[in-house]
């Protein structure tokens, strides 16, 4: 695998060419009362664009990015930028975090400490990982896609591949969203030496069978709720599904078009979401940066294309259920996913519990993964 170091390096002339295009935003016209029923609102938009114009340091982002180690590798015909942060502690759990949509390597930057050195973050020194935190394919500053195919089953044989090509012949992964579903298609693969994954989410649905519901709790129901609130605001689903280069072509020329359509961000759990203003300007000012916001949604094309049939996972898999996030129902997961040994709840926190509850995330990777001295098992 042809690895090389890589540094993030914006040209002051595209963060000067943002301000300009910042300094000239005109919102739409807004909606009747403004309270983001119909989509992101305007006195939303234009608080936020007041602070990405006058405060949001875009040079404090890549200052954090740059202090971990970064490559872009050679998989699959395809250049993937890829944070790598080995642990100085013996045998240290090798982990592969995998981020979410319209999320970022940037998911896990306040994750990669207290995993990789537990010690200097008030942990056990012997549940150390050491972290591969890749760019997906098409996404942020791995290069943009050179074919089609990229699908989520075509991606969890690339990462696969590249933890292979970075040493290691045993690893976990852990993912929110979509880096959830790559989690699972490498469960699927089970490829020699997968230690198991963690996620925040498993998409499982009824499958129309009525007795499914006979053994469904209160709070199962209320997961159903959330699972139907969400699709009723998640038009990017089908937009990035079936024309993700007509909507690329408004994101590409427009950062508050961006902005807006990374509303989930803010938006996620009918308005619980606990990520700072800073937080969802980072996220959203590295899509821009970087264009990559049509090829991020090809991911989503391509599967819808590609088809096929649910397949049940017996990968070893554990899950983390926060309160204000897509409510994974246990019984449907338990039916596409009948080797789930672990099984944990939080009062706080949403769909993006690695930025909003970083903490929990970590002892919870811990729990499942255990550490060097447990043989990356409970």
């Amino acid at each position: 695998m042809d690895i090389r170091e890589f540094r993030i390096a914006i040209p002051q002339a595209d963060l000067d060419d943002l301000h300009r295009r910042l300094d000239r935003t005109r919102l739409p016209q807004p909606a009747p009362g403004d309270d983001g029923d119909t989509g992101a609102p305007n006195h939303w938009l234009a608080a936020a664009v007041e602070h990405w114009r006058t405060a949001f340091d875009w040079r404090a982002v890549e200052r954090r990015l740059n202090a971990h180690p970064q490559f872009v590798a050679d998989v699959d015909g395809q250049e993937l930028h890829v944070l790598h942060v080995r642990s100085a502690v013996p045998g240290a759990v090798p982990l592969l975090l995998l981020h979410s949509y319209p999320g970022s390597v940037l998911d896990f930057l306040d994750m990669i400490g207290p995993l990789t050195d537990p010690a200097a973050h008030g942990g056990d020194p012997a549940r150390a990982f050491s972290v591969v935190v890749p760019s997906l394919p098409g996404f942020g500053f791995s290069a943009p896609l050179r074919e089609r195919g990229w699908t989520t089953a075509r991606t969890a044989r690339a990462m696969d591949a590249l933890m292979r090509g970075l040493g290691y012949d045993s690893y976990g992964a852990h993912g929110s969203d979509v880096g959830a579903n790559v989690a699972r298609e490498i469960g699927l693969l089970d490829p020699p030496g997968f230690l198991g994954l963690h996620v925040l989410q498993l998409f499982s649905f009824p499958s129309g069978d009525p007795a499914e519901f006979a053994s469904l709790t209160p709070e199962d129901h209320a997961g159903l709720e959330h699972m139907q609130w969400f699709r009723s605001v998640g038009g990017y689903n089908g937009m990035n599904a079936s024309r993700p280069q007509t909507v690329g072509a408004a994101l590409a020329d427009s950062p508050v078009g961006q902005l807006a359509y990374s509303e989930l961000l803010d938006s996620f759990g009918n308005g619980t979401s606990l990520l700072t203003l800073d937080q969802i300007l980072a996220q959203v000012s590295l899509y821009w940066l970087t264009n990559t916001a049509a090829s991020a949604g090809r991911l989503y094309l391509e599967d819808a294309r590609a088809g096929g049939e649910p397949r049940v996972s017996g990968a070893r898999t554990g899950v983390a259920v926060f309160a204000d996030d897509f409510r994974t129902i246990r019984a449907f997961a338990e039916r596409d996913n009948p080797a789930v040994v672990h099984w944990s709840h939080f009062d706080k926190g949403g769909h993006y519990a690695a930025m909003e509850r970083p903490g929990d995330v970590v002892d919870d990777l811990r729990r499942f993964f255990g550490g060097a001295a447990h043989g990356g098992r409970d």
